[in-house]
């Protein structure tokens, strides 16, 4: 009886949790990506932790290095989720 996560619900979660990490608040676009970010494979495994907790996703590390954008990341968690 799960509901269905959208894209709208999951961005601003990953939005905010890349602010935590630390990169800056204005960059982050769903275009963005890691590296103009300065997101590192350490913050990314941070980021899946939060994910995982709030829409019970959890991203592998294959996953996380086939993504390159913040848009991708967020289609592959509403598409896990669905």
């Amino acid at each position: 009886m799960s509901a269905t996560v959208t894209a709208e619900q999951v961005q601003p979660v990953v939005y905010d949790a890349l602010a935590e990490i630390g990169a800056d608040r204005d960059a982050i676009t769903n275009e963005a990506t890691w590296e103009e970010l300065d997101v590192d494979s350490l913050d990314l495994a941070e980021l899946s932790q939060v994910v995982e907790e709030k829409f019970g996703v959890r991203l592998k590390g294959d996953d996380v290095a086939q993504i390159k954008t913040v848009g991708e990341a967020i289609d592959l968690i509403v598409e896990r989720a669905g």
